[in-house]
């Protein structure tokens, strides 16, 4: 049994790696990336957008968990820079005494007194020595506090970059998403000003039907016209008495001084004319 499931996995790990250096495998590659790559393309821009900003407003969780970390990081330096401060008034304090307790000392005396009581020389040896270890350990815890408060107030300052830096890139992030929102709105009313065609069938045809009345308006106003100019009717009023008077007179006018020969030739030649 353990034999056949030992063949079965290793044909088919055989199987997998011909597959894998073979053009099926690179097809099956490229297919795979076509469909991913036709899947993102297929999906909606408003939709993205509206991704965008879900991520976006996810920013905002961590942002105010980074600044709870800041604010007790604050705290941190605050009770370190009181603990030095207190560190170092406690050795401040310390190297008076000792150098009191020092220039005693040298004034070699047999007792000493300090508070009422009085001390040998042995025993203020002794508890200047104890205070001097102290002392030396003080220091020690001091400059140790002073490391720390040094490097979480540098940690604290550039947490406080990275903050502003993150709400920069988030502010930026909005107003991108912002522009890009106005963007897509105005491509969706140029797409569909473009794609609005709308049918102007029945505007075309009562055009073309005025046209036409026009066009035969226009044939009988200028038909009329011929009518009247080669076919008019006879005026049926009288000529003027002066008028007839007024054309004789002239006409006799202008014969008057021609010789009687020419106007017989004239009158001949209207005649034969006629």
């Amino acid at each position: 049994m353990l034999r056949k499931l030992f063949m079965t996995g290793a044909t088919c790990a055989l199987l997998s790696g011909i597959t894998l250096a073979t053009p099926i495998g690179s097809y099956a590659r490229c297919g795979w990336d076509y469909i991913t790559t036709s899947a993102n393309d297929a999906v909606p821009l408003e939709w993205e957008l509206k991704r965008a900003r879900q991520m976006i407003a996810d920013l905002t969780p961590e942002i105010h968990d980074n600044a709870r970390r800041i604010a007790k990081e604050k705290i941190e330096v605050v009770r370190l820079e009181r603990q030095l401060v207190d560190t170092d008034s406690s050795l401040a304090k310390a190297q008076e005494e000792i150098e009191r307790l020092s220039d005693d000392l040298r004034n070699e005396s047999t007792v000493y007194s300090y508070g009422g009581k009085t001390y040998t020389s042995v025993q203020v040896k002794s508890d200047l020595s104890n205070r001097f270890k102290r002392f030396k350990t003080r220091q020690q815890t001091s400059d140790k506090l002073q490391n720390m408060l040094s490097a979480r107030q540098a940690s604290l300052r550039s947490a406080n970059e990275r903050m502003e830096a993150m709400l920069d890139a988030k502010r930026q992030l909005e107003v991108e998403v912002e522009n890009l929102q106005a963007r897509l709105g105005a491509l969706r009313v140029a797409q569909t000003s473009s794609e609005l065609n709308l049918d102007d069938s029945a505007l075309s045809r009562s055009r073309e039907l005025l046209d036409e009345i026009a066009s035969r308006i226009d044939v009988e106003e200028e038909t009329m016209a011929v009518d009247v100019e080669y076919f008019g009717e006879i005026n049926l009023d009288e000529p003027s008495d002066e008028s007839l008077l007024d054309d004789i007179s002239s006409y006799m006018n202008g014969l008057e001084g021609r010789d009687p020969g020419s106007l017989v030739s004239i009158e001949i030649g209207e005649d034969s004319t006629l």
